[in-house]
């Protein structure tokens, strides 16, 4: 009910200029954002019913449909709305929305095997890579690697390779085979079997389904039903993920110094995207945000970004080109410029 009385959001971002700069930080800025971390429930399901009856109805029509080009526009229509689906997904299993239905339990239960994200194994690693964002480290459970440009200096030319290859721009745009199916699924499975026996489940099921169509409509049916959209999905999702930490502006924190906020506010960006794309995305370009309090509802965090001023001037990113190659190119940390910098850059330094 509360929502009626929300400032308008547009008015806000126009007038930011206007609102006093407190410079709250620390606990008091967590404060300020906590308010936030509260759903209505009406709302919630119908950003997610809507979404995922959109999401059936676009797949359903792209092994349905009469001739190949409707087939292939509406299984890449498919593709971007599973990114949607996906939000919703996280935000679920983050117990921002919903989080006390046993029909969200089961509706999420059933996407996470078509969209290859067993529950524990995501969660597990997800909230790993919440606690660590903004900090140095070689693993690769639940983020990209991170690391220094001395500590590259001194890697070996395996340690190298290996480092290359998972920020490697074609791993990040074959998400679906290498991190949704591989390091989300077969890992976790490979890892202990015992506790992520759902990434099995969630791999059979997933496999079957294909094999399904695959076997009664042939591989085009396959194809445009799940193969195509999660390929699109996922290859949106990786790249999502990789430029939101990142960047050219990413500032890497001292573990002594590490607090959440920080880690929120300067090694989170915020990607200034469309009307078009922020809904496809359900706004997890608000990146900043989501870090900062993670039970904010995705479909809040704007009006969070209007009604905080400390939050309306984030590192940014976007989906131009020429962002998307500075992004591919922050490669690594330099401890004594202060900055992210490229492979070239570390090589010539030596």
């Amino acid at each position: 009910m509360g929502m009626r009385n929300v400032p308008n959001q547009a008015h806000q971002a126009l007038h930011a200029d206007e609102q006093p700069a407190t410079n709250r930080n620390g606990r008091e800025l967590l404060n300020a954002a906590e308010v936030f971390a509260v759903e209505s429930v009406a709302r919630s399901w119908w950003y997610v019913g809507s979404t995922f009856c959109l999401m059936i109805a676009s797949l359903i029509g792209a092994g349905l449909a009469p001739w190949w080009p409707l087939q292939l526009l509406l299984s890449l229509f498919a593709g971007l709305v599973l990114v949607r689906a996906f939000i919703s997904y996280h935000d679920y299993m983050h117990k921002a929305i919903l989080r006390d239905s046993k029909l969200a339990w089961l509706l999420f239960r059933i996407y996470a095997a078509f969209a290859l994200t067993p529950p524990r194994a995501w969660s597990k690693s997800h909230n790993y890579h919440h606690g660590h964002v903004g900090k140095i480290t070689d693993s690769c459970i639940g983020a990209f690697p991170l690391i220094t440009t001395e500590m590259w200096r001194s890697a070996s030319r395996w340690q190298r390779f290996q480092y290359r290859l998972q920020r490697h721009p074609l791993i990040v745009l074959l998400g679906y085979f290498t991190i949704f199916a591989y390091s989300i699924c077969l890992e976790s499975l490979f890892r202990n079997p015992a506790r992520h026996w759902d990434s099995g489940l969630v791999l059979l099921v997933h496999s079957a389904l294909i094999s399904v169509l695959w076997i009664f409509g042939g591989f085009e049916l396959a194809l445009f039903v799940v193969l195509l959209p999660m390929i699109v999905a996922s290859a949106l999702g990786s790249y999502l993920f990789f430029a939101q930490h990142s960047f050219e502006q990413m500032i890497i924190i001292k573990p002594e110094d590490w607090t959440f906020d920080r880690s929120a506010l300067e090694s989170s960006s915020y990607m200034k995207l469309n009307p078009v794309m922020r809904w496809f995305t359900g706004n997890i370009g608000y990146h900043h945000i989501h870090h900062l309090n993670v039970r904010i509802p995705f479909y809040r965090l704007p009006e969070v970004m209007a009604a905080i001023p400390e939050l309306q001037t984030p590192p940014t990113t976007s989906l131009k080109l020429s962002e998307i190659i500075k992004c591919f190119k922050s490669s690594l940390w330099d401890e004594n410029l202060q900055k992210m910098v490229s492979f070239r850059y570390a090589n010539q330094m030596v």
